[in-house]
């Protein structure tokens, strides 16, 4: 018969039998088993070993019992977690959820301790507590499998945020309650309902309030307490804030001491605060920043800038001590890069303006980062300046670059009644076999065009980054399949560029081409186009120079939300030419930060053109005229539709009777648009999706017409674009908001590619 150890005298072990077990080895529990063959038991060793297999967690019951001279471990084991099931978590995703379950130590292949299941109540409590949800209910379900196996299923009915009633501030006399409730986001109310409660955002709001008291001289404004009360059925919340304003607070002086490396007069003008004005905290911040950042352009990256306050209560100034220790100067060991499995590193460090050995220079190394975005190469880069361990004056800078595709292939896909289905591709690569050399190959062979392009650009042909590219095409132009006058184009050519760096945003360009063009006229013909040919000839070879000036300043090529970019390009024909004529374009785009997440975009886009010399036409040639109408000029107007067309009257106020409303393009061109960046609802894709409300405006004018901004079509609409993996896709959809009988109107638009 066995009986409990505690039964019997202290015995000596001659074995050890385990029983109990059906997951666990016999190896694992010996090996937390303090007890061995020949062992002496003794009830403090049994109650020791007792504990060590409890201590495991594998095991809700141990007993000892023995049999002779043989101990016998009797265990049974926990159940292990065979899965964990989450239903009803619409608000917080399961990869959030299932990493606080981890922390808990609820684990699938874990052993299942039940305490744990009541902390996985309070972790998820605690969670959606946080979002205002406090009528959530929060189920845990175990079902027993085999092989002493469960099953546990979290079953979650959410409920709703509970929404702010009111919100009452306490103890302010300076400033009005409706003032200060303009701070409070979770005061605000709207035609969709009132605000939701978060504990995070009442944290931030309570922030924001005090930093409104401290901006205006409130330097001892103190938050005394707030109260959160919630109504008996958890659906609103009523808000309590307690505060203590003090007094207003004007500065009396501002001294600067220390060793502040740049010229005194140089520190002043950094200083944004004023004697005898309200203190502000808000320029206080911006005076110690501005200083560290110029400091640490000079490779001073570790200063020390403090602004330290001494009040008098009596006089309710404040006399402010600009404290300045540079440190000591940091010093480049090396600049690592990382990412990039594609582009080579020389690409990369031709654009750094932060070079090894140099100071550290934040601003350099801003720029770098800048330059390198603006390549269009990476969909991602992050710059990091960790110190060299045991020096005090030398870092690293580790650029991280996360490469997008550089190359596409585009594809344009559509239909109309009077083009039928069009089908175009195009190659390109931007950055070909990591060299940042850009070579395209266009194969375009739709109803409307047909286009064989190679072009080449080397962007660094020297060291100092002037550049030099190629580029030969051959194009056919249907003109009446592209809903333009009914004359057919075709041009073969070829040309060389350069690029000269003028500074780190700006560049000049030069180009000379040539060209061969005939024009082949279609059935009902505009006059004007017979007209020409029959005073030029119908084939043309034409010399070009082109001269041009581009400024940029974006933060991006792509999507970019900072910054702008102006540009300026006069195109004429040479001696030598059979047609004499130019082009001016000019284009303007700026951003503007309207708030943290909403930036507005504006642009104006100019064209003019004009023959010159003993030449036998006015204006530009036909097939060099402007035009306007689809997703890359007026939205919501079909393509090259707006301007001039064979049906407008001639000088003598006569319409041809066989016109047939085709456009005819124009010498002029205006185009402006203005786009509202909105906050991006795919954070996920942030930089790679935009969404915009958007005006545009524009129209182009016959040579003998003058530009008459009554005349500009408008429209408004919402667009948007993807950097999606096969490729750039953009859509829009606008309303024309001022278009006339004859206006050919397109309301969806949308262009697309693949990249790889």
């Amino acid at each position: 018969m066995a009986l409990p150890v505690q039964a019997f005298e202290p015995f000596e072990i001659k074995d050890i039998r385990l029983e109990g077990l059906q997951r666990i080895s016999a190896g694992t529990v010996f090996n937390y088993l303090p007890l061995k063959a020949g062992d002496r038991l003794d009830p403090e060793l049994s109650s020791r070993a007792i504990h060590e297999l409890y201590q495991t967690g594998f095991f809700k019951d141990v007993e000892l019992e023995r049999e002779g001279d043989v101990l016998v471990v009797f265990v049974a084991e926990r159940a292990a977690i065979a899965d964990i099931r989450i239903e009803g978590n619409d608000s917080i995703p399961d990869e959030q959820l299932e990493s606080s379950l981890q922390q808990i130590g609820l684990v699938r292949g874990q052993v299942l301790d039940r305490s744990t299941l009541d902390k996985v109540t309070q972790e998820l409590q605690r969670q959606y507590y946080g979002q205002g949800k406090y009528g959530v209910e929060i189920e845990t379900v175990t079902t027993p499998l085999e092989r002493n196996r469960v099953d546990i299923e979290i079953k979650i009915a959410e409920g709703v945020a509970a929404e702010i009633f009111s919100v009452n501030i306490v103890g302010n006399k300076a400033f009005e309650d409706e003032e200060l409730l303009k701070t409070i986001s979770l005061a605000d109310s709207s035609m969709f309902g009132r605000e939701k409660y978060s504990r995070q955002v009442f944290s931030g709001d309570l922030e924001a309030l005090r930093s409104y008291y401290l901006d205006r001289g409130y330097i001892n404004f103190n938050t005394d307490s707030s109260q959160v009360s919630l109504t008996p059925d958890k659906q609103e919340v009523y808000i309590t804030i307690n505060i203590t304003e003090g007094e207003q607070y004007t500065v009396s002086d501002i001294k600067v001491t220390g060793d502040t490396i740049i010229p005194l007069e140089e520190v002043k003008e950094l200083i944004t605060l004023e004697v005898d004005e309200i203190y502000s905290h808000k320029k206080s911040v911006e005076t110690t920043n501005n200083i560290s950042d110029k400091l640490a352009a000079r490779g001073y990256a570790f200063a020390n800038v403090n602004l330290i306050p001494e009040l008098d209560k009596d006089s309710r100034t404040v006399a402010l001590t600009l404290s300045v220790d540079p440190g000591r100067r940091v010093y480049v060991r090396r600049i690592n890069i990382t990412g990039n499995t594609k582009t080579r590193d020389e690409v990369i460090r031709r654009e750094l303006r932060q070079h090894e050995g140099d100071w550290l220079s934040t601003e350099k190394v801003s720029l770098s980062r800048t330059r390198l975005d603006r390549l269009g190469f990476f969909e991602q880069v992050s710059v990091e300046t960790p110190a060299v361990s045991g020096t005090s004056d030398q870092v690293d800078v580790n650029f991280n670059v996360k490469e997008r595709p550089t190359g596409s292939l585009t594809a344009g896909i559509g239909y109309s009644d009077t083009q039928g289905a069009l089908i175009n591709f195009g190659l390109s690569q931007e950055n070909f076999l990591g060299t940042g050399k850009r070579l395209g190959l266009n194969l375009n062979n739709s109803d409307v065009t047909k286009f064989y392009n190679l072009s080449y650009t080397n962007p660094y042909y020297t060291d100092d980054g002037v550049s030099r590219g190629f580029n030969v095409f051959w194009r056919e132009v249907d003109a009446e399949e592209a809903q333009l006058t009914r004359f057919t184009t075709n041009t073969k050519g070829a040309s060389i560029n350069y690029g000269l760096p003028l500074s780190e945003i700006s560049r000049a360009n030069l180009s000379l081409g040539y060209e061969n063009t005939e024009i082949i006229p279609g059935a009902n013909v505009a006059q004007e186009i017979l007209d020409f040919i029959d005073e030029n000839g119908s084939v043309y070879d034409n010399y070009e120079l082109s001269l041009g000036w581009r400024r940029d300043s974006r933060n991006r090529a792509i999507l970019a939300d900072s910054g702008s970019v102006t540009s300026v390009n006069l195109t004429s024909a040479i001696p030598g030419s059979n047609l004499e004529y130019y082009k001016i374009d000019t284009r303007f785009q700026k951003y503007f930060a309207l708030t943290e997440n909403i930036t507005l975009s504006t642009e104006l886009n100019l064209g003019y053109g004009d023959s010159f010399g003993d030449t036998g036409f006015e204006g530009l040639p036909p097939y060099m005229r402007y035009y306007a109408g689809g997703s890359r000029t007026v939205r919501g107007y079909d393509s090259n539709s707006l301007g001039p067309n064979d049906c407008d009257p001639d000088e003598n106020g006569v319409i041809r009777s066989d016109c047939t409303n085709d456009p005819l393009g124009g010498s002029k061109r205006v185009i402006g648009s203005l786009e509202l960046i909105l906050p991006n609802i795919f954070a996920e894709q942030s930089n790679s999706t935009r969404i915009a409300a958007f005006f545009d405006a524009g129209n182009v004018f016959a040579t003998d017409q003058s530009v008459d901004m009554n005349e500009l079509r408008t429209s408004a609409g919402l667009a948007f674009m993807w950097l999606a993996p096969i490729g750039t896709l953009r859509f829009s959809y606008a309303v024309p908001l001022n278009d006339e009988p004859g206006d050919d109107v397109q309301n969806f638009q949308f262009t697309m590619g693949s990249a790889f």
